[in-house]
């Protein structure tokens, strides 16, 4: 997984938890392992360290944690979501894996954390996804989360 640099600089502790969620949605889905396992390594190993000469932010670890662990218990819920607003000629299994991470972080956002206002989450992750991408995958998430926005926040 690619990544830009991402410094200490870009975003609060909530920022750096939504980067790292993502992070760990895609390495959770890439070795098919536990979220609690993946959580507790990247709380004891990643969040706020510096791997590979990037400082990774401190993380709000609660938020993190919700996000992960949350993805992961309601990913049925989450996924229908995201295929029921993709164009029919899209499947969720045709989304690259970090921008699926993307979309499960958000949608459980929109779902789960009602103290998180809608503009705040499509924002973050729209940024999230600038983080890895260069190409048009940033404004097809704002399109995703928008449109999911519109259903789950009514």
């Amino acid at each position: 997984m690619s990544k830009k640099a991402v410094s200490s600089k870009q975003g609060g502790a909530r920022s750096a938890a939504r980067l790292g969620a993502v992070q760990a949605l895609y390495q959770i889905e890439m070795n098919d392992e536990p979220a609690r396992n993946t959580v507790a390594e990247f709380i004891d190993h990643r969040l706020g360290e510096v791997i590979e000469g990037d400082h990774y932010a401190e993380a709000d670890t609660a938020f993190f944690t919700d996000l992960v662990q949350g993805v992961e218990q309601r990913a049925a819920e989450i996924d229908d979501h995201i295929a029921g607003s993709l164009s029919k000629d899209w499947t969720l299994e045709r989304i690259e894996p970090v921008a699926r991470g993307i979309l499960r972080a958000g949608t459980y956002e929109l779902i789960a954390r009602p103290d998180v206002p809608t503009t705040v989450i499509i924002n973050e992750y729209v940024d999230v996804a600038k983080a890895f991408f260069d190409d048009s995958k940033p404004g097809f998430v704002n399109g995703v989360l928008d449109r999911l926005a519109k259903i789950i926040r009514k």
